[in-house]
């Protein structure tokens, strides 16, 4: 087992002496690298993102950019990451750096004042200026000239502003960034980090780090993983790690031991059979939506409004069904999908479907020493979908109420309704009563209203600070007129 280091602008760098729980923020300040800044700790502010080479979509690796404050340095162990200071090119001794692209168009705009949360920035709005098929895409859009945006998030350039959606600055406003991100070019053929794309990410590498009593260990197979945890039950298992670097660093818990299941193989398989659709536990939400295409709408409809890019970049399926919060954005667009869970331990495997997983408030049937797999979608898919978030703010947000919807309708009458529902139980929960009451009935205003009625009865919602019971209730009613106007606007046009 060699010693766990991690690649940081091009240089090979020892993790020892940093604790199991230093996150890679920490890490990187400690050795000197302070363009990563820490404004939230919690991923809402991107003041820290850094690009990582990972598994590519569409070349061998992609730029990714995520949040440095969440993700533990040893769960980067062998793997390589670019920071704001190594994306300029260094001349000379006594000569200036030359800036990259990214860094050259922020300054001449005027897109930094401070300058604080400029370095997250520049390593978002660079994983998204080395997209594979950024420009292609710009030219593809119908009607969209040099210099002329084909919409307000997208730039002539192909620049998707989504990119920069966990970013947040205080002082200098975003126009002058946004026109920075829509002025980039495309990366010449000599540019280092393009060419580092044609090129295979670094493989996953067994880790058994310890310091002071606590580890953090990454096996190399499933099965390896899967003994591990029969051993360890007490272990906390994470991917992305976007929850429980939160809880590292807001409420500063520690673990004896941690086990990484973001590499293994057997977890980051996307699979489209006859019947469903199976993917992975450990793909992240940017890797589904990327391969999947729009082919699932539904999960298309969620991706955007999940909270940040950033996030997506290291949030997976498996993480947000295995925290079993009432309030994560992914369950109730699976409940209406019907899927299941794959659940493995040491023994074998078991599928349970998504409407029985859940049995108390973060309590679910998974049993010590069994981990999601992959997550199964059943086909065929409805055709009439729709996922509304209600949330304080369009992106980034805990939603205060979310509600999937999945119908399918011939000649005029419901003939299934499968609707999922979050923020309203203590579990998400499928609204059973309201799917009952449009089965079998027309798909029109009086139903319709007759089943809204229904499904502001739904769940038992609460009064906190991100909404009162009332109006979450209010809101689960308005969702389903909404859907209503929505559907019957399409047909009209």
């Amino acid at each position: 087992m060699t010693a766990a280091r991690i690649t940081v602008n091009g240089k090979e760098t020892p993790i020892s002496p940093a604790a199991p729980h230093t996150t890679v923020l920490d890490f990187l300040r400690e050795r000197g690298l302070t363009g990563t800044k820490e404004g939230c700790a919690e991923g809402e502010c991107g003041a820290c993102s850094v690009l990582v080479a990972r598994p590519g979509v569409n070349k061998p690796t992609d730029w990714v950019a995520v949040n440095a404050c969440l993700v533990p340095a040893a769960a980067l162990d062998g793997q390589e990451i670019v920071t704001s200071e190594g994306l300029a090119t260094v001349g000379e001794p006594g000569t200036p750096p030359v800036l990259h692209p990214v860094q050259e168009e922020m300054a001449v705009r005027g897109g930094s004042q401070c300058g604080y949360c400029t370095p997250g920035f520049i390593c978002s709005m660079a994983a998204e200026y080395y997209r594979p098929g950024r420009c292609a895409h710009a030219e593809s859009v119908e009607g969209a000239d040099v210099g002329e945006s084909a919409d307000a998030e997208h730039g002539p350039n192909g620049f998707d502003l989504h990119a920069l959606s966990g970013n947040l600055c205080r002082c200098t406003g975003y126009r002058p960034i946004r026109d920075a991100a829509f002025a980039v070019g495309e990366p010449t053929d000599e540019d280092p980090l393009a060419q580092r794309r044609e090129q295979s990410p670094p493989a996953p590498v067994a880790t058994e780090y310890a310091q002071d009593g606590s580890a953090f260990l990454r096996k190399d197979t499933l099965a390896e993983t899967l003994q591990l945890l029969r051993e360890r039950p007490d272990a906390v298992v994470v991917a992305g790690s976007t929850d429980w670097g939160v809880e590292v660093n807001i409420r500063s818990r520690r673990a004896d031991c941690v086990i990484a299941i973001d590499r293994l193989s057997e977890l980051r398989e996307l699979r489209v059979e006859p019947g469903f659709i199976e993917i992975g536990a450990a793909l992240t939400l940017t890797e589904i939506e990327r391969r999947l295409d729009g082919s699932v709408p539904l999960l298309a409809e969620l991706f955007p409004q999940f909270a940040s890019r950033l996030i997506r970049n290291g949030a997976t399926l498996g993480g947000n069904l295995g925290t079993g919060s009432p309030i994560g954005d992914s369950p109730p667009v699976l409940l209406a999908l019907e899927a299941s869970v794959v659940l493995a331990d040491a023994n074998g495997e078991r599928d349970v479907p998504l409407a029985d997983y859940f049995t108390g408030y973060r309590q679910s049937v998974r049993r010590p020493g069994e981990l999601i797999r992959a997550v199964r979608v059943p086909l065929p898919l409805s055709p009439v979908v729709a996922f509304h978030k209600i949330a304080k703010r369009r992106f980034d947000d805990i939603s205060s109420v979310a509600v999937a919807f999945a119908l399918d309708i011939e000649d005029g009458i419901v003939r299934k309704a499968r609707i999922g529902l979050g923020g309203v139980a203590a579990t998400p929960i499928r609204a059973l009563a309201t799917e009952a009451a449009l089965e079998g009935r027309p798909w029109a205003a009086e139903s319709v209203e007759a089943a809204a009625r229904v499904l502001r009865g739904e769940g038992t919602p609460m009064d906190d600070h991100r909404a009162s019971s009332l109006y979450r209730s209010a809101m689960l009613g308005q969702s389903l007129l909404k859907l209503y106007a929505q559907t019957t606007e399409a047909v009209s046009s």
